[in-house]
């Protein structure tokens, strides 16, 4: 592998890791009804574990209430005890062949779990960052070494990382810093 090679897959996979802060941001409870709290909640279905989304079709009704059109109507009730069990704090409702699920504004308490919990999941993120930085650059020295690279030529490379997650480990604060506002924003 050359060293071009390593810092495009040290990027891609620092992408990744922001990706993935991201999506499980979204998931995170706030004030308001959002449909990735929902997403990736794992119903008991027919003996496998699947996720909500695959289930039925989730839609906000209104500002702090979901819906849930299950397609198989059948699993309504195990789609009610999924989300009852999920420890978001939320009752659903059966309506006919649809369940409403009301998102009441988390207390001041829960939303200082929620900011802990965001911070611990941004920081996180930054480990792997560094983790994924710590790999490429001894995987640049390894190249270096085996390729008698110019130390001028393994130095720059080395700081394109460094740069690289400086680039993403702010990201995940501005990331973290948003999701947070969201949050204590009642």
């Amino acid at each position: 592998m050359d060293i071009d090679e390593i810092l495009l897959e040290c990027s891609d996979r620092m992408d990744k890791t922001v990706e993935y802060l991201q999506r499980e941001f979204r998931g995170i409870r706030t004030g308001r009804a959002n449909t990735a709290l929902l997403e990736y909640v794992k119903v008991d279905y027919y003996g496998s574990s699947t996720d909500l989304r695959e289930l039925a079709v989730i839609s906000v009704a209104e500002n702090q209430q979901l819906l849930v059109k299950p397609f198989d109507p059948a699993s309504k009730n195990e789609i009610i005890k999924a989300i009852e069990t999920a420890d978001l704090g939320l009752n659903p409702q059966a309506e006919g062949n649809a369940i409403r699920v009301r998102v009441p504004s988390p207390s001041a308490d829960r939303r200082k779990q929620l900011v802990g919990q965001v911070k611990k999941m941004g920081e996180d993120s930054k480990v792997a960052c560094r983790n994924e930085r710590r790999d490429s650059i001894k995987s640049i020295e390894q190249t270096g070494s085996d390729q008698k690279l110019s130390d001028d030529e393994v130095s720059g490379s080395k700081d394109e990382v460094d740069v690289e997650t400086k680039k993403h480990t702010a990201r995940i604060e501005e990331l973290t810093a948003k999701k947070i506002t969201e949050i204590e924003d009642v």
